[in-house]
């Protein structure tokens, strides 16, 4: 028998959402309430339910307006009634690679050749002039933290930190990006990078553990509240 993918809960906050719409207490052409009172209403956290709107914002079942709000988008502007995975949850995803990533960073710490950190900097030193020229050091960032899984050793790990991080890419973790990043997110994730590159330079490996872990929880602020916070949500 066939095992059925679990709904991720975005789906089922966006789900909430939609009933509401329905059910007419949220008509056409409304604003809806303030991400506070929203959130308390439906019984959950404020990351969920930002990645719900977004997901819904993807459906076609809401429009996020600069500036205003999210607002309903009228019967016949597009839309579907039911809600897809778009990928895995952005928020819950970061929480992983932060604890997956601060393992690896520490198996790794005590292995860094003269040669390996060289080219690590060098991947800095790459990111640091995309971001200053306005574009987007993503493969650069990826290369930084396979080079940390693959010094690490375990290629089980190597594929998790691999999989882990090109789910960003995912419809709903692609439109988080679209909305939060820019040059001043990039120039902070490269700040955060060289943190990590002078703890595996100095051999800590808990200093690299906690500048690894304090990047991805600094990333996940930027995607989750960010994406929204720019639209005064």
């Amino acid at each position: 028998m066939k095992q059925t993918e679990s709904k991720r809960l975005y789906q089922s906050v966006a789900t909430q959402i939609l009933a509401l719409i329905r059910e007419g207490e949220l008509a056409p052409g409304a604003r809806l309430p303030p991400e506070r009172e929203l959130a308390t209403r439906l019984g959950v956290s404020r990351p969920s339910l930002r990645e719900a709107l977004i997901a819904l914002e993807i459906g076609g079942q809401v429009e996020i307006r600069i500036g205003s709000g999210v607002y309903v988008r009228n019967p016949g502007e597009g839309g579907e009634s039911v809600i897809p995975a778009l990928g895995e949850s952005p928020s819950e995803l970061m929480q992983a690679r932060a604890a997956i990533e601060g393992t690896v960073i520490v198996l790794a710490a005590g292995k860094f050749s003269a040669a390996a950190l060289d080219k690590l900097r060098r991947t800095v030193d790459r990111m640091k002039r995309l971001a200053v020229e306005g574009k987007s050091p993503i493969d650069a960032d990826r290369q930084f933290h396979m080079l940390i899984a693959e010094t690490a050793g375990n290629s089980v790990l190597t594929r998790f930190v691999a999989e882990m991080f090109d789910s960003r890419h995912d419809p709903i973790a692609a439109a988080i990006r679209g909305h939060a990043e820019s040059t001043e997110t990039w120039s902070a994730a490269v700040g955060e990078h060289e943190e990590i590159l002078k703890a595996l330079q100095a051999a800590d490996p808990l200093a690299a553990q906690a500048a690894m872990r304090t990047h991805l929880k600094a990333s996940e602020e930027r995607w989750i509240v960010g994406a929204l916070q720019q639209r005064r949500v």
